[in-house]
Parts: structure tokens; sequence; C-alpha cells
């Protein structure tokens, strides 16, 4: 795990942390993963992700992963960003 938030996440020259929060969002609420989305979430504002953004992110999402996933991960999302 070390490895992981360690090593791989500082390569900022590969992908900036904005981006690695960005597709790791995508692939968690991909996968229902819903009990990794808040921390990532935390994370992903933390390295830019606007609350426009993140909406517009699941929105895109929905029509691909269905709106099941979609709703749970905007309810994760309005926590977040009304923090």
């Amino acid at each position: 795990m070390m490895i992981l938030f360690g090593q791989v996440w500082s390569r900022g020259k590969e992908l900036s942390p904005r981006d690695r929060s960005f597709l790791t969002v995508t692939a968690l609420i991909t996968k229902g993963a819903f009990e990794q989305l808040p921390y990532h979430m935390q994370a992903a504002k933390k390295n830019g992700i606007t609350k426009q953004e993140i909406a517009e992110m699941i929105t895109q999402l929905a029509f691909y992963v269905g709106w099941p996933n979609a709703w749970s991960a905007f309810n994760v999302a309005k926590k977040v960003w009304t923090d």
C-alpha cells in the first residue's frame, strides 16, 4: 500500500495529483467502490477538482455506469464539497 500512495502518487511528471485523483474517483464510481470514495473525493478536492467538475464527471459517468452508481456518488460528493 505504501508504494501506491508513496511512489506512484508522487510521480508528478507522468500524471499530476489532480489527474490521478480524477482517474481514481472515476474508477471507484465505475466499480461501485463507495466505501473508498469519501477519502478519494477529499483528496480530489484537495488536489484541485472543483464542485462543478465533480458534478460534471458524475453526470457524464451516469450514462455509462448507470444512475444508481451516479446517484450514490453524488451523495458522497455533496458531503465532501459542502464542507
